[in-house]
């Protein structure tokens, strides 16, 4: 599986972006998909996840109520939608896929795409 994050920019405070991760190699309808993110000279922390269905989505305390992660896997494609960016939001973004597990861990992912920048400035 490969995965291709897209959609990083230059955002001011307040304002929104959207990220998508395509995947590729595989159909990824059945993995399990995450977002993480690294600021730099931090560890990678987990942003959130979305279960195989989209039934199922979990978040990082501090994004809820900020960001919304979906999913569309007829296009085979993960997004995060985020809403109300910070300042202290700025890193690389990472998404990652998994076919067993649905962790806020990153260690416990399989595939990972390159990362996409983020950075929330006036």
């Amino acid at each position: 599986v490969q995965l291709q994050a897209s959609g990083g920019g230059l955002v001011q405070p307040g304002g929104s972006l959207r990220l998508s991760c395509a995947a590729s190699g595989d159909t990824v309808s059945r993995y399990g998909m995450a977002w993480f993110r690294q600021a730099p000279g931090k560890e990678r922390e987990f942003v959130a996840a979305i279960s195989w269905s989209g039934s199922s989505t979990y978040f990082a305390d501090s994004e809820k109520g900020r960001f919304t992660i979906s999913r569309d896997n007829a296009k085979n494609t993960a997004y995060l939608q985020m809403n109300s960016l910070k300042p202290e939001d700025t890193a690389v973004y990472y998404c990652a896929a998994d076919r067993f597990v649905l962790t806020s861990t990153p260690d416990e992912y399989d595939y990972w795409g390159q990362g996409t920048q983020v950075t929330v400035s006036s």
